[in-house]
């Protein structure tokens, strides 16, 4: 099969035939139809993570927003067949320790990050594991390219906005960073009711926030103080902050953001500069009776109720797909990662020239 691989972290992609994957006893191959190309790739090709463990060995075929055909089972698959068309959550799962059982399998102990600690989707095949459990059916009435969408930034903004900021209609959000991530969670949030002010350093990206739902939208360029801002627009602050981005700038302006008693939403994780510690105003915390809560990925039991959502037309990923290229152009678009040139979602929809 074809795939790109990184050899190197910075170097640019390696493309070419490598050996077709064959499924596990307990997992599936699956031919890919649609591979969204994610900001957690381009770190993952820079080498970054590894103050989490998450530096990837190489070579490794990266990606991890996946949407195919199943080609292939092992001899212990007994929910999944040849011809599904699925879906996997970015974060593999065991589905036998005890965060799986209790319905959290986003915080499996025997995680497996797709296109990190295994081969993911910048290929014609990959292989997923523990796939009656992993495989997620895309349901008729939404494209290979919506479901590459849900992959990991919109799955992941879904969590962070329902799961964890469990955001109300009438609540005011902020959303720093209006990137894959950011764009998602202001789309989200708005169908959830709430009103949305968007912030970012790119006018061009606060037009496409604009159109997702943002109400307002703040430029965080030339110096300006956002937190008073989003104060100002939002009558004393927003009652959910998120941070999408993942730098100590937007982490601590999300916080500064909030209304008493609000909630900030951690989504964004840091790259090498901060490599995973950031300062935060905890006398404001404090005082103000502020939460601070993580939000990783998609638990696999939120999939049902964002698929359902998706269906109905509540909600549209597919919108946010801003481009799709061949599977040979996918290191020019890592490479444009490097100074946040990227707007939306970009996709893999060709994978063999």
């Amino acid at each position: 099969m074809r795939a790109a691989q990184i050899v190197g972290y910075g170097e640019p992609l390696r493309v070419g035939e490598v050996p077709d994957p064959a499924p596990e006893p307990d997992g599936v191959v699956v031919a890919l139809l649609a591979t969204g190309i994610c900001r957690s790739d381009w770190h993952g090709w820079r080498g970054d993570w590894g103050w989490l463990g998450g530096r990837i060995d190489l070579p490794r075929t990266p990606g991890h927003e996946i949407a195919g055909e199943v080609v292939a089972t092992g001899p212990d698959v007994r929910a999944v067949h040849v011809g599904d068309r699925v879906t996997v959550p970015f974060h593999l799962a065991c589905g036998l320790c005890e965060r799986c059982r209790a319905g959290q399998a986003n915080l499996c102990d025997a995680m497996e990050v797709l296109g990190f600690w295994r081969d993911g989707g910048y290929a014609e095949y990959v292989r997923i594991p523990h796939a009656d459990f992993n495989c997620v059916r895309i349901p008729d009435g939404v494209t290979a390219l919506t479901a590459s969408a849900i992959g990991c930034r919109y799955m992941t903004a879904f969590h962070a906005v329902d799961g964890r900021g469990r955001v109300r209609p009438g609540e005011w959000v902020a959303v720093h960073g209006a990137g894959g991530v950011g764009l998602s969670c202001v789309q989200i949030a708005a169908a959830a009711g709430a009103s949305v002010v968007a912030v970012d350093i790119d006018p061009a990206k606060l037009v496409l926030a604009e159109q997702q739902g943002a109400v307002h939208t703040v430029d965080a360029g030339a110096g300006q103080d956002v937190p008073a801002l989003v104060r100002e627009m939002t009558g004393g602050g927003a009652h959910v902050s998120i941070d999408a981005l993942g730098v100590r700038a937007t982490v601590v302006n999300s916080v500064r953001s909030l209304r008493k008693r609000g909630r900030h939403v951690q989504v964004g994780l840091t790259g090498a500069e901060d490599a995973g510690e950031i300062a935060l105003p905890i006398d404001l915390i404090t005082l103000g009776e502020l939460t601070v809560v993580g939000s990783h990925g998609n638990p696999h039991t939120g999939y049902p109720r964002l698929l359902s959502l998706i269906e109905s037309g509540r909600l549209a990923p597919q919108s946010l797909v801003r481009r799709t290229v061949s599977l040979d152009r996918a290191g020019d678009v890592l490479a444009t990662m490097d100074d946040f040139a990227t707007s939306g979602l970009t996709v893999i929809d060709r994978f063999r020239a």
